[in-house]
Parts: C-alpha cells; structure tokens; sequence
C-alpha cells in the first residue's frame, strides 16, 4: 500500500528562491505608493520617540558604496527602534551648496563665461545642479530599502533653511563669539579660498629640509633654523627660541638647542665643539639678519619650539602659521603677507624689498620659487635634504595648500561667553564626557580633536553658498550687528532665498526702523563654509518646525569615521556657540570601504565597486546582510567573493524561514507552554537566550555580533538539531497530536521572533514571508510595518543540554563511519542502549528523536555497533529488532508489510 498521501509535508507558496534583483524593485515601489513612513508614525502614534538626525550627504553625483553602508546602517538602527515599539522620524537631507558644485559648473560653461555671468545666475545654474543630484540620489537610497520621509527632506538651499542657517550665525554673533581678524588660515589657491580643518587632508609631499644660518646682528654668531617650506623664508619676521632649554655656541660660530647639537654634528650640518652654554633669555628682543633680503628678524621665545628635531631655532612668519601667528602676537611682531589668492608672490615683495631681484619672483607660485630661494640664500644654507612628508592638501582640489593670513570671519573657540562664563572649548569638552559613543574610542578622538584645534574660520571666498549678510559702515569699518536688521534679513531669506542679498540693492534689504543710512554701508562679500550649513541642520531641522523631524537633542547622529573632525564636530559647535546647548546624545561611527585587500577604492586601482551593480546582480538585500554581518566601526572588506558569502548567507536564512513556515502551514492554535515537550522547552529556552542576546547586542548597534549569534542558533541548534528531530512527529503523527502541535506552537513561537529579529536588515524578504504566512503566525499583520514588538516566552529546559548534545555528536561521528561503509544507510536502523540517568529519564519519544534511532533500550544487547563512554556513562547502538513501517520508515513494526503502532492508530 502507498501511504504518502496519509504523510503531513511541508505545504508553503513561499519561493525557494528570492529572485531579489527582479522582485525588489516592485516590492519598494509599492511601500513607496502606500506612504509606509507616514503609516509607521500612525502605528506609533504616542509611543516613546527616537530620532537619528540624517548627516547630510553631498548633493554632487551618484552614490558610492560607502554611501549605501552609512544610509543602510541607518535604517537598519530606526527600523531596530520602530520594531522595539517606539516612534521614529528620520528626515533624509541633502548639503547643496559649496565648492564641489560650484567647480562642476564651472566646468560645464568655462571660467571665462562664469565671470560674465551675474552672480544670481550663476548661483541658479549651482542650484539646478544640486536639485538633480537630489532627485537622482533620492532614488538611488529607495533601492536600497531605506524608509524615510523621501516627499519632505531637507536640502539647505531651500529658502527657508538658508534662512535658518543665517540665524544660527546672528545667534552666535550674539553672544558675542563671531569675530573678524586678519590670521593666517589653511587656503586652497587651486580654489582661491580659505579651508576649515575639517577641509583638509593629509599626503605625502616631497619638500626641501633646509638649514639656514641667519646672522646675529651683534654677535660674532648666525642662529639657526630648520624649515621645509622655504618659500615663506621672506616673510620672516622673528626666530623663535624655547626659553626653557640652554643653547650654545660652537667653534665654528652657530647657535642651537644644546639637546640637538649631537644630531646637528651626525647630519653634517655642524662640525664645530661646543665653545660656551647660553642662556636664551639673554637673547630675547636681540635680532638676526634675513639672508634672503638683509630684513631684521627679531629673536623670542615661544613655548611651542619642540627638541625632537631640527636645530631649537623655529623660523617664525606670522602670516603663514598659527604658532607663528600667536607667539607674533607676544611680540608685536609684523605679519606680512605677500602671497595673493592664486598662492603666487604679489606687489608686497616690491613694497617690503622681500627678495633683492623681486622681478624674477612677481607672480611665481609660491611652490616653483623653492629652488630659486634656495640658490639665493648662497653660503646661509648650510643643509638641504629633500623628505618626503605628510603635508596638508585642499580636499577637493588635492593640491597642497598654503598658510595665509587673510581677513576671515571666525567663531571664537576660546572667547568666555554665556551663562557660565566658559569657553566654546570647555562647554564641548564637556559635553563629550557626557555622551554615548558607539565604539567607545570615539569619545577620545573626538576630544582630541577639540582640545587641539583652532578658532573655526567659517568663511569662504566663493559665489556659491549663503552669504555672510552683514552690512559694514563703510566710515567706521564696524559692522552692523543689529538684532532687529539681521531678523529683516532673515525674514528676506526665508521669503526670496538668500540669492536676494546679491539682487537687491542695500536700501530694499535694510530694516526700515534702523536709522541707518544705507549710503554709508556696504556689504560683506564672504559665503559661509558648507560645514557651518551642515552644522546648522539641527536648527534648521530639529528646531525650526518646518519639519516633523523628532526631539531636539537627537537621540543618534551616524557618520563615518572622518565626522569625528567634519559635522560631529561642526553640529556641535555651532549649537554650543548659539544655545549652549548639545545638539546629540549618542555617536556612532563607520569605517570605510576597502577592497578585498583592504585597499582603498579608486578609479585609477579599478576596484571600485557600484551599488547599481551589486543590486543588479545580487539585489539590494545582499547588500544590508553585508552591511549587517561586516565589522563596520572599523574599515570593513566588499568583493564578489564576500557578496557570495553573503548570498549563501541569505540562502540559509530564507531557507530556515521557509522550513518553519511550511510546517506550521496546517496550526490552528499555539498549545499552552505547559505542554510542551521535553525538546520543545529546550529549543525554546535556548531561543529565548538567543535572541535576548541579539536584542542586547542590536540595541548598542552591533549587529554583526547580533547575526553571528543568530545564524549559529540557525545552523547548529534550530536546523541541525530541532527541525532534524522533530521531521517524524512532523510528518507521521495525526494532525492534532500535541506531541506535533507543541513542535508547530514552537515553531511558530520562533518564526514570529525570528520576524521580528531580521525585519530592520531584511525588510523586503520579511514583508515577502509576510505573504505567505499561514494565519497563526500574522494575527491582524498586513505588512512588515505592521509588525509589533513581542516579547518571547520564558521557557525553563530540564534537558543536560551539553552533555546530550556531546552525547549526539559522539553518536553522529560513529554513524558516519557506519555509513561509510555500507553497514546502514540510515540512524533509524539502529536502536540504543545506555545507561544514562540523562536520556532515561527522557520519555522514550523524545529520547528516539534526539538520536532518531528507533528505539531506546534499557537492556544491553550483543553484538554493538557502536560502543563509547561520555562522562562513564555506556552508549551502544545495535541493529533495530523491529521490521521497518512502511509509512514512519522507523523500524517498529512487527513485519515490513505492518505499520508501527503510531502509524496504525493515525490511518485508523
């Protein structure tokens, strides 16, 4: 007789396969038609809140991989929060003015063109090209199954966000720490402007290492310096000294720290004996003579001259240096500034007598006159050595940058200021000893940052950006920092976008109550610094109300690892400058994308890989499990070869979703927990263990310590234990037999936390099992985003898992040896006797599935199969005495053509 249709199989629809490059693109277009996002925030409709505020990314191009890991991540952390019952807002935003965008146009039309054009169209042509790259990034994140408010994000060229962007900067004007001064700052001649820090980036630069004796103007003597940057040598105004070390005097008639008279002796720069110490406060407010153009050069004393290399003589000009700048400062030294905004020499050279031939050096970039400086110093140079060294770059450029002093607009780092009376620096300092960081090294880095850095130069010398709208009273040279004409600006802004502080003329933009005469005013002509816009956004969006964007501070700002200096640092700033207040709770930061070999990506190295691409071949689900699976505080490793562990990954869970799916296909009720079986309560408990433990690690935003955890669970103890067990009650008992209905309860119990689990990195394949879920397992669930939080049941296992589970493992290794050779095809041939008070003491059902043998004995047998001893406890398996069922295939029966019991009284 055939008994395979009286067999309970899996029954499911759900595809083996998830064709995800086909299937996800219909799947997000129909979320993007239903508005999910706005169905997210009715289903948590006053429920506790949480708000990751969106770093905005560059509005310049498509997106790379290192983009799609920053945006994925996010989700995923909302998506974890959303699904742990609480209200999420995430605002998506875009940064859209600056150089890059400016430099692109640029391009498109000529630079002669863009100096005909009127700044107004010019800023409209930089507009049009944001709001492309917008549009097309946009589309670009939605592949990637990120959920956010993609109708209303921000971009901060919209009017109203310009607006608010130049309040903060009259809000910090306010208290008093926007200052303008002349300071040497980082400037790009490449671009023709000043450069945050925040903008500049370091590689390696051959330079000329010089030693240069500059003669002493009363003492039979020469001082010397070290420099690699010759080209500012005449811009000298001073050699700084440290006034806590003892200098000398040799033989041969040079001055130099006498820690570094040794080193100076071995690299030839010196060769004479040490003929008297010097005391260098004896040689403060003395002068050298200025090889180069017989300048003075006057001697002080600077606690920033280190004794680790060089000669203990720091060359110092103080307009091409921050050091130089502020111990100058001390003196009253002259800062001198003859380098334009090209970096090439200019008219001062003739004015100052910089050089004695200044002919030959008008208009050379600065960079090209180090060789000729470097003839011109004659006998004065006593050493050259060319280095190679890390030297700043322009970010955008990639050209070596200069120091120069210009006149810059600033906010004050180490000005006192507000209610308690403290720096920019202390209140920052502060607050990172209070927020969370995720990893932890972050809180140092970023300290660092801040305890080390300078006053923040905030302007820029370009066309496209919002102004630094201030009016300047052309008779006083002071500016105009009145609260009622900078809310009139503000208010023009938000109404006609800050284009208009060019299209306007200075009577139609001034506040008519000032009293002020718009014919003795000007105005300013600097644009802010992109960071300072992106800096603004948690006022801007946060604060301002033109957007349902969450709780100000937000709960997380996501960046990578470079933020730490970049919009971690400016978000902070600017809310401590303008409310005291920080403008986030917690940090948690990426690495970067490598390649296989850990190297980093470049089109030149042909190793850049596309997330167009990958979705095309992989679809986008492979990539979030990268994302999810990868190391990502550290820089994290993407190739063909780790995507396709990534799918064998995918193919595994969905698998095991599948399996589960099809077996409780015919449940109609979850049995009571009480009635469980042994196996049962076991898989149970060990899931609940499971997955409070990958709760715990997704909550601090580890989920690749969280899916390591859950994809072991999967393969060692859910497939390869239970699911392997339970086939047989599965299959052959009747339908409503609680030894199968309590497997099924389990099963499904395990599903709906598995759901729950995987929904914030696999949303599409979660909403697609969604589909085809049997009753039990969806309650009133529509969709994935209807899912809600649940709480696993506390299961207590009496089950000695470790020991039985050793016991099987033993029992499996010897089996395979007996299959190996031909003995029997199948664990169900044998039967087992032990005398183990741990399986004994099982019922004698559950003790056979463990090792899905046919029967347990509690009678030894001859001739053994198998024999071994766990703990001293014997194992010996024989061939079954029973006849194979027909229908369970166990071997129960009392002739072959008989069924076993079981199966008897289920045919009926």
């Amino acid at each position: 007789m055939d008994y395979k249709d009286s067999i309970l199989l899996p029954k499911t629809d759900f595809p083996m396969r998830g064709n995800l490059p086909q299937n996800e693109p219909k799947r997000y277009e129909k979320w993007d038609s239903q508005k999910v996002y706005d169905r997210m925030k009715e289903n948590r409709k006053g429920a506790q809140s949480f708000t990751l505020h969106d770093g905005p990314p560059y509005a310049n191009g498509h997106i790379h991989i290192g983009h799609a890991l920053n945006k994925i991540l996010k989700d995923m952390i909302n998506k974890f929060h959303y699904f742990d019952g609480k209200s999420i807002r995430y605002v998506p935003g875009w940064d859209c003015h600056g150089l890059p965008i400016e430099q692109k146009v640029e391009e498109k039309i000529g630079s002669t063109k863009k100096k005909e054009l009127p700044k107004s169209k010019l800023r409209q042509l930089c507009r049009d090209h944001a709001a492309k790259f917008v549009d097309i990034q946009r589309e670009e994140f939605k592949q990637l199954g990120v959920i956010a408010d993609w109708d209303k994000p921000y971009l901060t060229m919209d009017f109203k966000f310009e607006a608010n962007i130049y309040r903060e900067l009259c809000a910090i004007a306010k208290q008093g720490l926007l200052v303008q001064r002349s300071k040497p700052v980082y400037w790009s001649w490449a671009a023709q402007t000043a450069l945050a820090e925040a903008e500049v980036e370091y590689e390696d630069k051959t330079s000329p290492s010089i030693y240069v004796a500059f003669k002493h103007e009363t003492m039979d003597a020469s001082v010397i310096i070290w420099t690699t940057t010759p080209w500012t040598l005449p811009s000298n105004t001073g050699i700084s000294l440290n006034g806590e070390e003892e200098y000398v005097l040799t033989s041969d008639k040079f001055i130099v720290a006498k820690k570094l008279y040794n080193s100076l002796i071995e690299n030839e720069v010196i060769s004479g004996k040490v003929v008297e110490t010097i005391n260098p406060k004896d040689l403060e407010n003395s002068f050298a003579i200025n090889p180069l153009n017989d300048r003075k050069s006057k001697i002080i004393l600077g606690d920033h001259v280190m004794m680790d290399s060089g000669s203990g003589a720091v060359h110092t000009a103080p307009g091409h240096g921050e050091d130089d700048y502020k111990v100058g400062l001390l003196y009253d030294l002259e800062v001198i500034m003859p380098v334009d905004a090209y970096g090439k020499y200019d008219e001062t050279i003739i004015r100052e007598k910089l050089f004695r031939d200044t002919e030959k050096y008008l208009g050379l970039n600065v960079f090209k006159a180090n060789e000729l400086i470097l003839e011109e110093l004659g006998d004065a140079l006593l050493k050259r050595v060319d280095i190679r060294h890390s030297y700043p770059h322009c970010w955008r450029t990639h050209t070596p940058i200069i120091f120069r002093a210009t006149k810059q607009w600033f906010i004050s780092i180490d000005d006192k200021y507000g209610k308690e009376n403290k720096t920019l620096r202390e209140n920052a300092l502060n607050v990172v000893e209070n927020l969370k960081f995720y990893p932890e090294w972050g809180r140092n880095r970023l300290k660092s940052m801040l305890d080390g850095r300078p006053d923040w130069c905030i302007s820029r010398q370009r066309d496209w950006g919002v102004p630094i709208a201030f009016f300047r009273n052309k008779k006083t040279d002071e500016i105009i920092f009145d609260e009622k004409v900078m809310n009139y600006t503000a208010m023009i802004f938000e109404q006609k976008g800050c284009d208009a502080w060019y299209d306007l003329e200075i009577n139609e933009l001034l506040y008519p109550g000032s009293g002020l005469n718009p014919d003795d005013l000007e105005k300013t002509v600097d644009i802010l610094d992109v960071w300072f816009d992106s800096g603004s956004t948690q006022n801007a969006v946060l604060r301002s109300r033109n957007y349902d964007a969450g709780t100000f501070p937000a709960d997380v700002y996501l960046e990578g690892s470079d933020q730490h200096r970049g919009w971690f640092q400016s978000s902070l700033l600017t809310t401590l400058a303008s409310s005291e207040i920080a403008p986030y709770k917690a940090l948690v930061t990426h690495g970067f994308t490598m390649d296989e070999k850990g190297e980093k990506m470049s089109k030149s190295k042909g190793n850049v890989i596309d997330p167009a691409k990958i979705m095309k071949q992989y679809g986008s689900e492979i990539l979030r499990l990268w994302v999810a699976m990868s190391d990502y505080q550290n820089d994290q490793k993407i190739s063909d070869n780790i995507l396709k562990q990534n799918a064998e990954l995918y193919r595994k869970i969905r698998n095991t979703a599948r399996f589960l799916l099809a077996n409780i296909s015919d449940l109609e009720t979850i049995v009571d927990v009480k009635d469980f079986g042994v196996l049962d309560k076991w898989i149970m408990s060990k899931s609940k263990k499971v997955f409070d433990e990958i709760d715990a690690s997704f909550s601090v935003y580890e989920f690749s310590k969280g899916l390591n955890k859950l994809n072991n669970f999967l393969v060692v103890d859910l497939s390869g234990v239970y699911l392997d067990i339970c086939k047989d009650r599965l299959y052959c008992d009747n339908k409503n037999d609680v030894h199968r209905t309590a497997a099924q309860s389990a099963m499904a119990l395990i599903a709906k936390k598995l759901l729950l689990v995987l929904a914030p990195i696999l949303t599409y394949t979660v909403d697609e099992l969604l589909e085809y879920a049997p009753a039990i397992l969806k309650d009133d669930v529509n969709d994935v985003f209807d899912l809600n939080k649940f709480d696993f049941p506390e299961v207590e296992s009496k089950l000695n898992e470790e020991y039985l589970i050793k016991v099987k493992e033993k029992f499996s290794e010897s089996v395979d040896k007996l299959k190996k050779d031909k003995i029997i095809k199948s664990t169900l041939e044998l039967d087992i006797y032990t005398n183990s008070d741990d399986v004994l003491s099982l019922e004698a059902i559950e003790a056979e599935d463990w090792f899905l043998v046919s029967d347990i004995l509690s009678t030894k047998q001859d001739e053994a199969l198998i024999s071994f001893e766990i703990d001293g406890k014997l194992f010996e398996a024989y061939k079954a005495k029973n006849a194979k069922c027909p229908r369970c295939w166990k071997f129960k029966s009392q002739s072959e053509d008989e069924l076993c019991p079981r199966c008897d009284e289920v045919i009926g």
